[in-house]
Formats: C-alpha cells, sequence, structure tokens
C-alpha cells in the first residue's frame, strides 16, 4: 500500500522560509517521479515542482524557480521542497504526489495516481 505523508505546513511572514517535507512508503522514491502540487483558494490545483525518478533531475514552474528547491533523500523515503522567499501569492495548500508508473516529470495530475493529505501553507504579516 502506498502512502505519502506530508510535513511542515504553517505559517510564515512574506519573505520568510518553510521546509516541506513528503514521507512516502510503498514506493521508491529515487524510482518513480515524485511531484509537488498546490491549490490556491478558488483555483486550479497546479504543479509546481518535481524530481524524475533514477536520474533526479529537477523542475520548477515559473513562479516558483530560483525560490523554491526540491530534493530526495533516497535512504529516507524522502521529499523536501524547500521554500524561501515567500510571497502572499505562495498560500495554499501544497500536496506532494507519486505515481507506481511514472518515471519522468510530468505536471499532469491524473498522471499520479497517490497523492499525500495536504499541508497549509499561509504567508501573511
Amino acid at each position: 500500500q502506498v502512502q505519502l505523508v506530508e510535513s511542515g505546513g504553517g505559517l510564515v511572514q512574506p519573505g520568510g522560509s518553510l521546509r516541506l517535507s513528503c514521507t512516502v512508503s510503498g514506493l521508491t522514491v529515487g524510482y518513480y517521479a515524485i511531484g509537488w502540487f498546490r491549490q490556491a483558494p478558488g483555483k486550479e490545483r497546479e504543479g509546481i515542482s518535481c524530481i524524475s525518478g533514477s536520474d533526479g533531475i529537477t523542475y520548477y514552474r515559473p513562479s516558483v524557480k530560483g525560490r523554491f528547491t526540491i530534493s530526495r533523500d533516497n535512504a529516507k523515503s524522502t521529499v523536501y521542497l524547500q521554500m524561501s522567499g515567500l510571497k502572499a501569492e505562495d498560500t495554499a495548500v501544497y500536496y506532494c504526489a507519486a505515481s507506481d508508473w511514472l518515471r519522468v516529470c510530468s505536471w499532469g495530475r491524473n498522471d499520479y495516481n497517490f497523492w499525500g493529505q495536504g499541508a497549509q501553507v499561509t504567508v501573511s504579516s
């Protein structure tokens, strides 16, 4: 059984930093692509970052590139999203996502069949 458990969300001031963690069980983190998505109120869920399986190539949406960093620790079966320079528009519920067949990154939500429970990130002064 595949499970994704997220942690690390919270309230942060503009310009601050947070690190989200996604611990995966039942799936080899270093083999399959793992993505981070977010959903702001009234908006669709969008992919913002991804790390591909095996080669570990990372991808970012322009809105977060240069501020967010995705990484993984295969030994801990955990994928991280380090977020810095946070802005009010980064406020959203953040989800990690995995697939048991996808090895290259995709922004398509339907390409991932396992999702974390979501972590609220609120950027406000």
